[in-house]
């Protein structure tokens, strides 16, 4: 069996099982349950820890697991990252006191928290820059007014948290994260499967079908404003002056590129979710 790690808990924990969920497989009813068989699709799943999946995978013992790219670069592993899975997207910062940091080189020789001590030492390495790291678990954004540390590096969305806490960014952007599909080293029966199903999944967030009604001399019109992902389907009606189009666009555009057909003149025109798909 395909042995898939999980987290348990956490941010990425509930939209990784939605996730796999849609993807076809079996998922836990507890959420204490560490340990879920899928007989029907041949895998094991294992509800761990997000911060220790990628040791897991790395030694073997699991074959993928879901986890963050941040978490993956902090533990230094030999597991790989195979696929971007599109949420649990965050942005790693350097902050401190206002006007007395501007870049990462006057970080050399001070003491700098992070909750990702390997992360943050490996980018700072990379910079030349020899900074003393303290490793926190938590509120790191207090560790400058507490006398911890003279620095942070944390994960920002807008920087609120930063600035009440007394701190500003500076220095360039450490990491831009979000949940990945790491794989341990060597290949692995079974992960061709999952990978086609996740990718199908997030093929079904990202776009719908997009039906529409139109007179036949506009078509080109039409397919310049949707496209499609190959080519449009585009059928004949009893009425030999109209035809029907199907088009499969992206869900973020949907109101937008009915309204311009609608302008165009098509009419009928009618949205429908995508379930599961592959391209």
């Amino acid at each position: 069996m395909l042995r898939i790690a999980v987290p348990n808990k956490g941010s990425l924990s509930e939209t990784a099982a939605e996730m796999l969920a849609e993807a076809g497989y079996a998922g836990r009813r507890d959420p204490k349950t560490l340990h879920v068989v899928d007989t029907e699709n041949d895998v094991e799943f294992f509800f761990l820890r997000p911060r220790d999946i990628a040791t897991y995978v790395a030694s073997g013992a699991l074959d993928v697991g879901i986890t963050g790219r941040d978490l993956l670069l902090d533990v230094q592993q030999p597991a790989r990252e195979i696929e971007q899975l599109g949420f649990g997207a965050s942005t790693f910062r350097f902050a401190g006191p206002p006007g007395r940091f501007t870049s990462i080189d006057d970080l050399d020789g001070v003491r700098v928290a992070s909750a990702y001590p390997g992360l943050v030492g490996s980018f700072l390495r990379e910079h030349g820059v020899n900074a003393e790291l303290v490793q926190l678990d938590g509120a790191v954004e207090s560790a400058v007014r507490l006398g911890v540390a003279d620095a942070v590096a944390d994960v920002v969305s807008t920087g609120t948290t930063l600035r009440q806490a007394g701190l500003e960014i500076f220095g360039p952007v450490i990491l831009e994260s979000e949940a990945v599909l790491i794989s341990r080293p060597g290949d692995a029966d079974g992960v061709d499967t999952l990978l086609r199903r996740l990718r199908g999944v997030m093929v079904a967030r990202r776009y719908v079908l997009l039906d529409y009604d139109l007179p036949t001399e506009l078509v080109d019109q039409a397919v310049a404003i949707a496209p499609g992902r190959e080519s449009a389907t585009i059928s004949p009606l009893r009425d030999p002056a109209w035809v029907a189009v199907r088009v499969m666009i992206p869900r973020r555009r949907v109101n937008q590129v009915m309204d311009d057909l609608y302008a165009l003149g098509a009419r009928a025109i009618l949205v429908t979710a995508i379930h599961a798909a592959r391209l």
